[in-house]
């Protein structure tokens, strides 16, 4: 392995190490582990599927994604969507600073931290093609573990409203992560609010093709 190699296994062993410490448990294959560890390997898996060749960088912000999230609960903001939203800021800011931290820890310079933080941002969506990378993986990554622990935790929730939420999901995507999200094996009612939110977002998403980066 070469000194770069080395360098990025080293990076994410430090993130799987601060993901260890999640006091959140589920279990994959009869084995119980820690929920943070998990997603960030489905992220790491998923993005070698989508995207082989995906730049060090990349990988990281990848394997990112989500450090630490149970450090800031989503209790701690009002419910409503600006609560949503400010949550899920707090987390984006807590997210960069700890891999900035591993990543100087590690030797990489304020440039390529730079660009990590800005990938786990979401910064430059549908401008970046890196940007638009991460967000696909995440949204599938979404759609093929959590969307049915979802729509469990939301009871009240009608067809209409998961449908809505899925609507938006897309439109965030590129036709790459639209193809992907497609060919999972989904359960039969996740694959008919799936098609269903592909359906009445037709017209957005074939305008956004138009000028997609894939």
């Amino acid at each position: 392995m070469t000194e770069q190699g080395k360098q990025l296994e080293a990076v994410l062993a430090a993130i799987d190490e601060a993901n260890s410490d999640d006091p959140r448990m589920t279990v994959v294959d009869s084995a119980t582990r820690p929920y943070e560890v998990v997603y960030s390997e489905r992220m790491t898996e998923r993005l070698a599927a989508m995207y082989p060749e995906a730049s060090e960088l990349l990988c990281i912000a990848a394997r990112a994604q989500h450090i630490r999230r149970w450090d800031i609960p989503r209790n701690r903001y009002p419910e409503g969507r600006a609560g949503y939203n400010d949550w899920r800021k707090a987390c984006r800011e807590h997210h960069g600073e700890l891999v900035s931290r591993i990543m100087a820890d590690h030797g990489y310079g304020g440039e390529d931290i730079a660009h990590v933080i800005k990938l786990i941002k979401k910064e430059q969506l549908k401008k970046d093609r890196e940007s638009q990378a991460l967000e696909n993986v995440v949204d599938v990554v979404f759609i093929d573990h959590y969307f049915d622990e979802f729509i469990a935790k939301s009871p009240s929730y009608s067809d209409e409203k998961i449908i809505d939420i899925l609507g938006k999901t897309m439109r965030k995507m590129s036709p790459k992560g639209h193809q992907a999200a497609l060919a999972l094996d989904l359960p039969e009612r996740t694959r008919a609010l799936v098609m269903a939110a592909v359906e009445r977002e037709a017209d957005t998403l074939a305008k956004l093709a138009q000028v997609s980066l894939d």
